[in-house]
């Protein structure tokens, strides 16, 4: 994603580029019409007839309708008020559209904002009298329920000099938006952590007599991810920071654009966590999309990294162990041996191989040495380690040797032999410094939503929807691993993030995080 500083210093170089962006956008909104035409007339049909394949079209179309309405909201910056400037009042906005009106069945909750002194700001004088007042309802959403939150801000005029008076409109996550931070939150959590789609949301919502439909939806999420993204760079920044990274990767099907077709774009998983060796550093997943996997792209990512990386076999990491000219380039691999292990196991169920299963009581007898000392420092992973795994592992290696030369060289066996001890150095590199772990498990458990939760995630509608539900899975998924519960986290970060000092960002990720209650006490 570029940055202000990657955009030209020329005026009339960036009028041209407005004026491109602004025909792009035109050219989107066509191609959004004629989506809903089309969408139209598959439900037509749909109504006379059942159809899988009508079904499939119809939910692609949502979700490609679903991505361009939220790209445009993301590409938007929000208006915000300046220092000087009072923040934006949605009862005092004419918007093109009137405002819509929450339904009066929603319990209501009064919130009054007088103004912070009873005293004339331009006179000193206390002769205020209530003149009248504004009254702005937001629709919240409550775990189970939606209320309707009433801030009403009464306007005061002095009596002497006729100065007015009245408390700011609390700032909104999206301003003149009829959403508060907690409903916000609880869509983008429902889309990025439930898996559910906006189309389906607006669904759900209208069951409850609610009028969310997916456009208004999609522009909350794309505004949360224009505000949110500062946050997941940080994140981005802390992972990269660490001396040990766990480095993974998983396909997602992606809409072609124009092509109501799917081609495969790939989410990456980069996670700091050294809880496992009493590390002081909070934990932090980073997650990025391309739309491919070329080795450039994870290259790329771990640029500023320097290192143990815990990767598969991947090729596009190769990179990153050795510079051109063979010498070291700053990144030591540490292979995983859950993979060996795996190449084994597998022959073993299909054929019921002895060799096989020996193998498996051998690397087991590695694992479980670590249980016994997880969680401890390094130093003492590392004493107990050289104690009891190095010969192990040096046994090891003699016996699939000489196993090697009592099997067929082409098959599966020898297979899984040989991708062993081809990376001997890498998977033993974990005997030597206690900071290190036997396996990538760590990484494979962050890519585990993901591939779950694809039959009900379905895709992404965009390379830009790929994006974006990086950003959000940074985010959420961090804060699971702090222990904070991350629908709480985002509706109060939502709330304050508008108006927070860019120059204290650090206080809201999720390991500094203090929760609303504690917050209170604490001030």
């Amino acid at each position: 994603m570029r940055t202000a500083a990657d955009l030209p210093d020329d005026i009339d170089e960036l009028k041209r580029r407005v004026l491109a962006a602004e025909a792009g956008l035109v050219v989107k909104t066509l191609e959004a019409e004629k989506l809903k035409l089309e969408l139209a007339r598959l439900k037509r049909m749909q109504f006379g007839q059942s159809s899988e394949r009508i079904e499939r079209e119809i939910e692609q179309l949502e979700l490609r309708l679903e991505e361009i309405e939220t790209s445009a909201a993301d590409a938007a910056p929000v208006v915000t008020a300046t220092p000087d400037e009072p923040a934006p009042d949605a009862a005092a906005v004419t918007d093109a559209k009137p405002r819509r009106q929450l339904p009066e069945y929603l319990p209501r909750v009064t919130e009054t904002h007088e103004p912070a002194s009873c005293t004339c700001p331009r006179c000193g004088s206390e002769r205020m009298r209530k003149v009248g007042e504004d009254v702005t309802e937001v629709l919240e959403y409550v775990p189970g329920r939606f209320e309707v939150i009433r801030h009403v801000r009464p306007a005061y005029s002095c009596a002497k000099c006729e100065a007015m008076a009245q408390a700011p409109m609390p700032a909104m996550p999206i301003p003149r938006a009829m959403a508060g931070a907690s409903l916000v939150a609880h869509v983008v959590v429902s889309k990025y952590v439930d898996h559910l789609p906006l189309y389906r949301q607006s669904e759900m919502y209208a069951r409850n007599g609610l009028d969310l439909d997916r456009g208004l939806l999609a522009d909350w999420v794309g505004k949360a991810a224009w505000l949110l993204r500062p946050l997941a760079d940080r994140i981005g920044d802390h992972v990269m920071a660490g001396s040990v990274i766990h480095a993974d990767d998983t396909p997602v099907p992606v809409l072609a654009p124009g092509k109501g077709k799917t081609k495969t774009g790939r989410l990456w998983v980069y996670l700091r966590d050294e809880h496992r060796h009493a590390g002081p550093a909070p934990p932090a997943v980073l997650y990025r999309y391309t739309p491919d996997r070329k080795g450039e792209r994870c290259r790329e990512h771990l640029a500023p990294f320097r290192g143990h990386l815990h990767a598969d076999g991947y090729s596009g990491f190769a990179d990153l162990y050795r510079s051109a000219d063979g010498t070291s380039a700053g990144v030591t691999e540490v292979a995983c041996w859950a993979h060996v292990r795996r190449g084994f196991f597998e022959f073993q169920k299909a054929t019921g191989s002895t060799i096989a299963r020996e193998a498996l009581e051998r690397i087991g007898a590695l694992f479980d040495i670590e249980r016994t000392i997880a969680g401890q420092s390094p130093e003492r992973r590392r004493e107990v380690r050289q104690a009891l795994a190095r010969e192990k592992l040096d046994q090891l290696a003699h016996w699939l040797d000489a196993q090697l030369t009592l099997i067929l060289g082409k098959g599966n066996l020898a297979k899984a032999i040989r991708y062993a001890r081809s990376r001997w150095a890498a998977l033993t590199a974990y005997v030597d410094d206690g900071r290190l772990e036997i396996s990538n498990n760590a990484a494979e458990n962050a890519v585990r939503p993901i591939t779950l939760g694809r039959k009900n995630w379905l895709f992404a509608g965009s390379d830009s929807g790929g994006e974006r539900a990086a950003i959000m899975l940074t985010l959420l998924r961090t804060a699971k691993h702090n222990g904070v519960e991350p629908e709480a986290w985002l509706r109060d970060v939502l709330g304050r993030i508008e108006s927070h000092p860019i120059n204290r960002l650090d206080e809201m990720l999720p390991w500094n995080w203090l929760a609303p209650a504690t917050q209170s006490v604490a001030a």
